[in-house]
């Protein structure tokens, strides 16, 4: 229901700005373009939020923190990768999980309804994943704020934080960790937040090269940029 609510909001605002002569409003430019960001958007939570959407795709699979790297390489040389692999495993996981919940899904969608929209002309024009860009530069810093919850709330479904703590005990014993380097909550947030400005970048492009596949009103807005 909420994230009807502000998908109505917004599509009642654009639609209430009018249009000009040729039917191609900047109101109407800039509503296609937040219509292509949340199919996008949902594209990629669709995509990444399932079972090994990330530990088996090796463009998102998030691998252990880089101040942990050398103590996993060296358990492994040690005979000790299965608290690495346990950990990764559960990383992945959890991102799988956070990505497909609702409050996901909802931070999305008001992160695209409170975009400003200066020039949507110009980013429908430009082609390629201009529009994920220019929605990652206005929402990266406000979702990194937000998503770390989300992640922190199905953290415990795969018993993450026992996990991480093996694997630091072990590297603690193996005299290769010294003390907890991260915070893995918010690590897996930042990671799964950059998996999915890929995968809405990828759904951009598929997009703009088949404007059909957005609707009606994105073809025409399309169709008008070229």
């Amino acid at each position: 229901m909420r994230i009807a609510a502000v998908l109505a909001g917004f599509l009642v605002c654009v639609s209430a700005a009018g249009a000009d002569n040729d039917g191609s409003s900047d109101a109407e430019r800039a509503d296609g373009l937040r219509q292509m960001l949340l199919q996008c958007a949902h594209a990629a939570v669709d995509t990444l939020g399932v079972a090994n959407g990330f530990l088996e795709n090796p463009l998102v699979r998030i691998p252990l923190p880089g101040t942990l790297q050398k103590a996993e390489s060296m358990m492994r040389a040690l005979g000790a990768g299965k608290h690495a692999d346990n950990l990764v495993t559960g990383m992945n996981r959890v991102a799988e999980m956070a990505v497909a919940t609702d409050e996901a899904r909802t931070l999305l969608a008001e992160a695209v309804a409170r975009m400003p929209v200066e020039d949507p002309a110009a980013l429908l024009a430009e082609g390629g994943d201009a529009a994920t860009r220019y929605f990652r530069a206005h929402a990266s810093e406000r979702l990194a704020r937000e998503f770390p919850p989300v992640v922190r709330g199905v953290m415990g479904e795969v018993d993450l934080a026992r996990k991480y703590q093996d694997f630091v005990r072990k590297g603690g014993k193996l005299g290769l960790v010294a003390e907890r380097y991260a915070n893995v909550e918010d690590y897996i947030a930042q990671k799964a937040l950059e998996a999915l400005y890929l995968e809405m970048a990828g759904e951009e492009r598929l997009i703009r090269a088949n404007p059909g596949r957005g609707g009606a009103t994105l073809q025409r807005v399309l169709d008008t940029a070229e």
